[in-house]
């Protein structure tokens, strides 16, 4: 077989497997759909290529305008791994290092003077939430219908100089505030707003011709096929935009902040996002690997994030970046498998407890994972692995029987152990999927507890 009827088989091949794997998940998006489970566009791709891409819903409810891959949606907190890409791209240039101290560029805030750069990028600055800090200390009596900025949270931080939760780097706890006055350093160091110097740095460099900073209240201008994101009111039982529902009255007040939030974008452009990280566009290898490396306490403990990106690497899919977002009217999520190059994007602009992220199927999918099945199991088999299992760090898990099923006591619920073999079960209503096997050893009973996706196997004994 000479080389290029071989090259052409596998193609031939690839592209067999691409097909088979959009047509499963092209079926689970639309029973999603149906179910009104799903209500946005997913775009997931492999190796370079798009395998599947696909709309399911309105743009425009009042108008009847359909979403289409070119549809634009508020990516809410995805917007954080450009707010930090704007960081790396000024150190590259040397215009600031990840150890500055931020009172270097904000000097009103040098009362917080051991906080860095990259604490604030990692989640380890320690800083109180502004959004809480804006409601008592700005929108007060005469300020309710002003829309905040990123000035008036440093302003406020500034006046009143709120306590840190805890001392730089000895934590991790999920910040906002930190992107928001990264967004100002961005904007201090380059002498350019927000807006324009992503525009200019990212944007317009990667021809993601549908991405911007996009704030329609605070800045209203038109954006072609942009997709309103709604909200369900129990009071009139429909959807709504959230700027008609009393509840969400905080959207309007904050749309004039950046960093956190208000990036706006399309599967497409996220696809071409997803394939400038993969070469290096605009950066250095070496800047690409530090954004993908778990950042470190002071005392070296690991966190599973970065420059924007949380991180997982397991014994199923490899190492993993991914992010989500929540926004009233939107939910939104991006996830990069870096070692198997794979993409998966979905962006929703329906905000109700019937939208949800089909992350798990759609791995399944892409791996050719074959879905769990169960068999039965007698009830004398069952009772053999009822007990209080010990582990050597102390804890003890309770099985038992219950309404002929096998139940585990875990942090206080009910847990059903569903047999997949004779002594082997899956882990009812638990993610990752976590698996009881139970193995009988010189007259004792061992449980071994096993969690693939997190390379967790431990070991516990029944108690006489």
């Amino acid at each position: 077989m000479n080389k290029i009827l071989a090259l052409t088989l596998v193609v031939l091949l690839t592209n067999l497997v691409f097909a088979q794997k959009a047509e499963k998940l092209d079926s689970l998006f639309k029973e999603l759909s149906s179910n009104k489970e799903f209500q946005g566009n997913a775009l997931i791709a492999e190796k370079g290529k798009v395998i599947y891409s696909k709309s399911f819903g309105f743009r425009n409810e009042s108008l009847q305008e359909r979403l289409d891959e070119n549809s634009i949606f508020e990516l809410a907190s995805i917007s954080k791994q450009f707010t930090a890409f704007g960081i790396v791209l000024l150190k590259e240039k040397k215009k600031l290092k990840y150890d500055d101290k931020i009172a270097t560029f904000l000097p009103e805030l040098s009362f917080y003077g051991s906080i860095t750069v990259r604490d604030l990028l990692t989640h380890t600055s320690g800083l109180p939430d502004y959004m809480h800090l804006l409601d008592s200390l700005f929108f007060t009596m005469g300020s309710e219908n002003k829309i905040a900025v990123n000035t008036n949270v440093i302003e406020i931080f500034a006046l009143h100089k709120p306590k840190l939760k805890f001392e730089p780097n000895t934590q991790f706890e999920y910040s906002n505030t930190g992107y928001v006055i990264l967004a100002s350093i961005i904007e201090k160091v380059s002498g350019q707003t927000f807006s324009n110097f992503l525009e200019s740095e990212i944007f317009s460099p990667l021809k993601m011709t549908n991405t911007s900073v996009y704030r329609r209240r605070f800045d209203p201008r038109r954006i072609e096929n942009y997709a309103f994101g709604y909200v369900f009111s129990e009071k009139t039982n429909q959807n709504t935009l959230p700027d008609d529902n009393e509840d969400y009255t905080y959207v309007r007040k904050l749309d004039g902040i950046v960093g956190d939030g208000t990036v706006n974008s399309t599967v497409k452009d996220l696809y071409l996002w997803h394939q400038a990280l993969n070469k290096s566009k605009l950066i250095s290898d070496e800047s690409m690997q530090e954004i993908f490396t778990a950042g470190k306490l002071n005392d070296n403990t690991l966190i599973e994030y970065s420059f924007g990106w949380r991180l997982e690497d397991n014994g199923l899919f490899g190492k993993m970046a991914f992010h989500g977002g929540s926004w009233p009217g939107y939910k939104t999520y991006i996830e990069r498998h870096l070692d198997n190059n794979i993409l998966i994007v979905f962006l929703q602009n329906y905000d109700n407890e019937n939208i949800w992220f089909p992350i798990k199927q759609t791995r399944e999918i892409m791996y050719d994972m074959k879905p769990i099945t169960y068999i039965t199991n007698t009830m004398e088999n069952l009772k053999t692995f009822t007990g209080n299992f010990a582990y050597q760090n102390g804890t003890v898990h309770e099985v038992f029987l219950k309404d002929n099923k096998l139940l585990v006591l875990l942090y206080g619920d009910e847990m059903e152990l569903k047999p997949i073999l004779q002594n082997k079960f899956h882990l009812i209503g638990f993610s990752p999927d976590v698996f009881f096997e139970f193995i009988i050893e010189n007259n004792e009973v061992i449980l071994r507890q096993t969690q693939p996706e997190l390379r967790i196997d431990i070991k516990a004994i029944k108690k006489k």
